[in-house]
């Protein structure tokens, strides 16, 4: 193992491990590198890499912090990497959204609450067919959004919401030029929200791949 690879793991083993929490600041360069029995320049080169994927927070003339380690802020690299992708992997992208969006319908069929239930009808219910597939969209997105937070999983979440900005330019398309499209889309909403609402999560997380699954099926036809 590399000297940077061994000191990123030693860190990563003092925040798991509960001895560096959340807003926390490493003790001095120094101390650090005797303790973990690390030369300075391989701590320091693991510094600059936890620091760069938000694990830590370098602060100029304070010293280096454990980060909050909210899921948002992690996932800030993951969305750097969605947008530096956005135009070339529209299919890989849709290839994840189809393995972890069914997961979460799943675990949320077993803890939506009637409130949340309540919120992603009126979703379903306002998605107008005579609305522009723009309009639709940002229906589409709120719908998918409200799932995934129902599942209880905020890492999940964020995951699924930094995954589907590359996919928007597709589904818009297809609204606009796939005949059917938008009947579709509201239908298997509804499908996906009666399979949370009955709390089957077979029956949910079959429903949000067969969902996601077409719009992926429909663009490997017409690229």
């Amino acid at each position: 193992m590399a000297l940077t690879d061994e000191a990123i793991l030693r860190i990563k083993e003092m925040i798991l491990g509960g001895q560096l929490k959340p807003g926390d600041r490493l003790p001095r360069e120094a101390d650090l590198a005797e303790t973990l029995g690390l030369s300075r320049n391989s701590l320091r080169e693991a510094v600059r890499a936890l620091a760069l994927i938000n694990i830590l927070d370098v602060r100029q003339g304070d010293g280096t912090y454990v980060t909050s380690l909210d899921p948002h802020l992690l996932l800030d690299t993951l969305t750097f990497v969605v947008d530096f992708h956005r135009d070339d992997s529209v299919l890989d992208f849709l290839r994840v959204r189809r393995i972890l969006e069914p997961a979460a319908a799943a675990m949320a069929a077993q803890l939506v609450t009637p409130e949340q239930v309540r919120q992603m009808q009126e979703v379903v219910d306002a998605s107008r067919l005579d609305a522009t597939p723009e309009d639709l969209l940002t229906s589409d997105i709120e719908f998918h959004r409200l799932v995934s937070s129902a599942s209880g999983n905020s890492v999940l979440a964020s995951l699924i919401e930094g995954l589907s900005g590359p996919t928007n330019r597709a589904r818009v398309w297809r609204g606009r030029t796939q005949a059917g499209a938008q009947e579709r889309t509201v239908r298997e909403h509804q499908a996906i929200l009666d399979a949370l609402a009955a709390g089957e999560p077979d029956l949910a997380h079959a429903a949000m791949v067969s969902h996601v699954a077409g719009v992926e099926a429909w663009l490997r036809l017409v690229r």
